[in-house]
């Protein structure tokens, strides 16, 4: 990494009018030399053109679903810090000075922005019940280390982004950037910002349950992907369980008249214990393949520098003070 870090600011829109100029505006005047991008998907709004005029290199993706723009995103602008906002106007800017010196100055990969704020339409019960939950099921599988995962609000490395393996489609992203750390043991940390409600005339995309069921889809999908042995051993010990079950009655009958008259329950407890010996060694094959994958996305981590501040320069730069500008 260069003396000055080149940081950019990437806000994934969809329909947010309202509030994508004040978002720009805002982070504008934390990160003066930062560059900002804006990805429009597919708004039927002004949003691009807003966000145009407040400054922001506005650039366009056609897939629909943020998990989409923000691979797009990832894939497409370089920097040495990438800060990550939604554009509703509802995450604190002047914060980000502070998230990105955390960064650099420990020499972390993510730094989240955990959400904090007493007015309840800002944060709803619904979603704040969601979040707790999600989250405890994260940190039940793959380590606490997050209180609030499914925040926007997110600073990265360079390492971290161009490491990351991105396949989701939509808001199920914060989950697996959550799980992509966690996975790679990276060095993380979790700052607390100030929360607000939306601006009037901006609606919220986020759908309670139907992305919650999503969400909770996808950490299904990332613990049997990254955690074969545990998922499949587990769906063995209850096809096993079953099997011992049906079995139980025949043997009794067996012992007391050396009879089994119960035959189609004796196949069926039979074919039960086969499989769950198939799904054991079905576990076992793709703990290796994961571990494989594993070594190789950490070799692709690896791969570029740790975040760093190398002067005193850019340590006062990037905590806010007066400093040489940042290039781009």
């Amino acid at each position: 990494m260069s003396a000055q870090p080149s940081i950019a600011v990437l806000i994934p829109c969809y329909n947010e009018e309202a509030a994508i100029g004040r978002v720009v505006t805002d982070f504008r005047a934390a990160l003066p030399e930062a560059a900002i991008y804006v990805y429009d998907n597919n708004s039927r709004d002004k949003t691009a053109l807003v966000a145009a005029e407040a400054g922001a290199l506005v650039r366009r993706e056609t897939l629909q679903g943020k998990g989409n723009v923000v691979r797009r995103m990832f894939a497409d602008v370089e920097a040495d810090v990438y800060v990550m906002v939604d554009g509703d106007d509802t995450y604190h800017a002047a914060s980000a000075p502070a998230l990105i010196h955390k960064l650099l100055e420990e020499q972390l990969d993510m730094v989240n922005g955990a959400r904090v704020t007493e007015v309840e339409a800002a944060y709803r019960p619904g979603h704040r019940f969601g979040n707790l939950m999600l989250t405890g099921l994260v940190s039940f599988f793959f380590g606490k280390r997050t209180a609030d995962m499914l925040s926007g609000y997110r600073v990265f490395s360079r390492r971290f982004v161009k490491s990351f393996p991105s396949l989701t489609a939509g808001f199920e992203i914060e989950t697996e950037l959550t799980v992509h750390a966690l996975e790679l043991r990276m060095p993380i940390a979790e700052v607390t910002t100030p929360y607000k409600d939306r601006p009037v005339g901006s609606v919220s995309k986020l759908s309670t349950f139907k992305d919650g069921f999503r969400i909770l889809f996808m950490i299904g999908k990332l613990v049997k992907e990254e955690r074969p042995l545990q998922s499949f051993s587990f769906t063995a010990a209850l096809l096993a369980l079953a099997s011992v079950i049906l079995a139980w009655p025949v043997f009794v009958t067996y012992f007391e008249t050396g009879l089994v008259p119960r035959l189609p329950t004796a196949i069926l407890s039979t074919g039960l214990m086969i499989l769950a010996f198939l799904a054991l060694a079905c576990g076992l094959v793709l703990e290796t393949v994961t571990r494989g994958r594993r070594e190789m996305k950490r070799m692709a981590y690896l791969a570029h520098a740790a975040p760093r501040l190398p002067s005193s320069a850019s340590r006062t730069a990037v905590a806010g003070g007066p400093a040489p500008a940042l290039r781009h």
